[in-house]
């Protein structure tokens, strides 16, 4: 990129600057002359006496000619981050290190260019993998006072929910008819209709708390990117307009990937119908893990449509457009972080889940052994405890995914279309991309 901050062309000596006499780089001997026509002598004169001679560009081997002007030093002390030295001192012409100095050629001690603006949490060019997690743990360790706020109260308000669905609706549905070698084909279709009609339940609340808290998260984000603060109430006020849009989104994801699936296990499932029972289920497990893997593929390339629908206030066909564009070229690495990111935080939240889970199954009166054996009747104290855990393990991961999907969006808008520029100008960085960057803050 051009305007990189602090790149800028070692100086070659001015022209003018030089006495008339000076001489500049040797021409090839092999070369004819331009001016010099058919016939004529070629120890002929080839300059006239009024024309100045040509730029110089030569590495300085010692102190300049008597009555040479030395070439000026370059703007700025920037590479290597060493002071200007002077023309023969240990740091070269204006601290490029080596450069005139002793022992050392060009670029001996070139240290690069200068760090990057860092406004907020994060540095403003494109982000390594550890970059983008880090990140993500500092926006919720910075600005915790908002995020574990959003993610406390939509993680209790979801849980609340499930709670009150699991006690009162499905504690009365039975699966212990999966368990029986001996039950009927009627009983089996009961009681797995019943296991997906609690799941799917529970997880289409689950999905709308992800939903809300991503909305708000992604606000919060990415102010953190420039460094500045946000409260719940403008988080909310932001995301707002969006929200109804970004509800549209999610579940039209959800019924891509369940469409794709069906599709893929259709053949399979009418060609069992049509008597070919072996067949037809092989067929259907076979088209089934290729529908996932294309409904896999499908999830990654709109994975980055959520931020830019919050952050570019778009529409849902334009934000899937988006995270397309965004993420042509780099599925492999968008997969990876995110599902990085995902093991991360469920391992983290386990970590919390899972002794809950014990401890709800030693209070609930019939101990661990009678919770695997109860067949999905569970009592209020198991509910109520286990739900704990999930409250605590939801406000670990809604930050740590949300967090993620937003700063992947921004690092491949920097990376694609120089983000960074305009990132800089709304943190206030001064001279961002002009040679000289201003100052840096922590996150």
């Amino acid at each position: 990129m051009k305007d990189t901050p602090g790149w800028a062309s070692p100086g070659s000596a001015p022209s003018d600057g030089q006495e008339p006499g000076a001489s500049g780089p040797a021409d090839p001997a092999d070369r004819p002359d331009p001016a010099q026509q058919p016939g004529q002598d070629p120890q002929g004169p080839k300059w006239s006496k009024e024309q100045p001679p040509p730029a110089q560009w030569s590495a300085p081997t010692g102190p300049p000619a008597p009555g040479q002007t030395p070439p000026p030093p370059p703007p700025g002390p920037g590479w290597g981050n060493r002071p200007p030295s002077g023309p023969n001192g240990p740091g070269g012409y204006g601290g490029y290190g080596g450069y005139g100095g002793p022992g050392g050629g060009w670029g001996s001690g070139w240290g690069g260019p200068p760090p990057a603006a860092k406004p907020g949490v994060i540095p403003l060019r494109p982000l390594g993998v550890g970059e983008i997690l880090d990140g993500a743990v500092s926006t919720m360790r910075t600005y915790w006072r908002t995020v574990l706020g959003i993610s406390l109260t939509v993680a209790v308000v979801t849980q609340i929910v499930v709670i009150l669905l699991e006690g009162l609706v499905f504690n009365d549905t039975s699966t212990e008819a999966l368990d029986d070698p001996s039950a009927t084909l009627d009983e089996l279709t009961r009681a797995m209709g019943d296991a997906m009609l609690s799941s799917g339940v529970v997880f289409l609340i689950s999905l709308i708390g992800t939903i809300a808290a991503t909305a708000l998260l992604t606000t919060v984000t990415s102010r953190a990117v420039l460094g500045k603060s946000v409260t719940t109430g403008e988080a909310w006020r932001d995301a707002r307009p969006q929200v109804a849009k970004l509800f549209g989104l999610i579940f039209l994801l959800v019924l891509i990937a369940f469409g794709v699936v069906a599709g893929g296990t259709l053949p399979g499932i009418l060609v069992a119908l049509a008597g070919s029972g072996d067949g037809g289920a092989a067929l259907a497990v076979l088209g089934g893990l290729a529908a996932g893997v294309v409904a896999l593929w499908l999830m990654v390339r709109f994975s980055l449509a959520s931020p830019a629908l919050m952050l570019e206030k778009q529409g849902i066909v334009k934000s899937l457009s988006r995270s397309t564009k965004l993420v042509r070229g780099s599925w492999w690495r968008v997969f990876g972080i995110q599902l990085l990111a995902t093991i991360i935080a469920n391992v983290v939240a386990s970590i919390v889940v899972i002794p809950f889970t014990f401890l709800a199954a030693a209070l609930s009166g019939d101990g661990f052994t009678g919770f695997l054996n109860s067949g999905g009747d569970l009592g209020w104290t198991f509910l109520v405890v286990s739900g704990i855990g999930s409250v605590i393990g939801a406000m670990i991961t809604f930050p740590i995914t949300a967090g993620v999907t937003v700063l992947l969006y921004i690092d491949q808008r920097i990376r694609r279309e120089a983000l960074d520029l305009e990132l800089a100008r709304a943190a206030g960085v001064q001279d961002y991309g002009s040679g000289t960057p201003g100052p840096t803050a922590g996150g």
